[in-house]
């Protein structure tokens, strides 16, 4: 029988250890994404126009709303994981002002789980306060502007984003034999299982949609 137990969305640091697990899964979320055109100029004998000429697509934009409650907490704050949202819209580098690269987990979900993204801007409404002035929820409004990965043949040590392959869980897999095929090393399962937050690396989900980092980062989480 599959494995029933709730998977909840996360956001977490591709380059780091920061994540922030919703205790509550959204309702709704809204994608949007435009491309830029450009109108030639009217030829006085052509009637119709000329046809737009492509420019290049924007950015692909994620807004969703998280709830955030702690009321039942003998001592609730929900401040700390609001402030990390906060935290995520500031430079990462101060030579070379960078955001925080961000990945949208939710389970299997496909049209997440192959992107990046950086927090544009976070909007947090509080509505319920202990007798100390904590406040014990709050809902925050976030907008995530996609990182696009970069073109083919792109140096990879320009110092852009690799795209992030992933892999799906089928029957018979372990994380070893996924590391054997992936790095030709079983013993980078660890790696594997601490970069996607497996707790029990013994029964992994049919179906479940796993990233797969490089052979140098696996190497590197191994080591911890």
């Amino acid at each position: 029988m599959a494995d029933a137990k709730m998977i909840h969305a996360k956001l977490r640091e591709a380059k780091g250890a920061k994540s922030l697990e919703f205790k509550f899964n959204p309702t709704e979320y809204s994608v949007s994404k435009g491309a830029r055109w450009k109108l030639p100029e009217r030829n006085m004998k052509d009637k119709q126009g000329g046809k737009p000429e492509f420019l290049g697509s924007d950015p692909e934009t994620v807004s969703l709303q998280i709830f955030f409650d702690d009321w039942e907490a003998a001592f609730g704050n929900v401040t700390k994981d609001v402030d990390q949202l906060f935290d995520w819209c500031s430079p990462k580098q101060v030579s070379k002002p960078q955001p925080a690269e961000l990945l949208f987990i939710w389970g299997s979900n496909a049209q997440l789980v192959d992107k990046k993204f950086y927090l544009e801007k976070v909007s947090v409404k509080y509505t319920m306060f202990s007798r100390t002035g904590n406040p014990l929820r709050a809902t925050a409004d976030i907008v995530l502007k996609e990182i696009p990965n970069p073109a083919a043949g792109t140096n990879p040590t320009s110092g852009s984003i690799h795209a992030r392959k992933t892999h799906v869980i089928s029957d018979g897999d372990t994380l070893q034999s996924i590391a054997n095929r992936e790095y030709g090393n079983p013993g980078l399962w660890r790696g594997l299982a601490i970069f996607n937050e497996i707790d029990d690396p013994l029964r992994l989900a049919t179906g479940t949609r796993i990233l797969l980092p490089s052979s140098d980062e696996a190497a590197e989480i191994s080591k911890n």
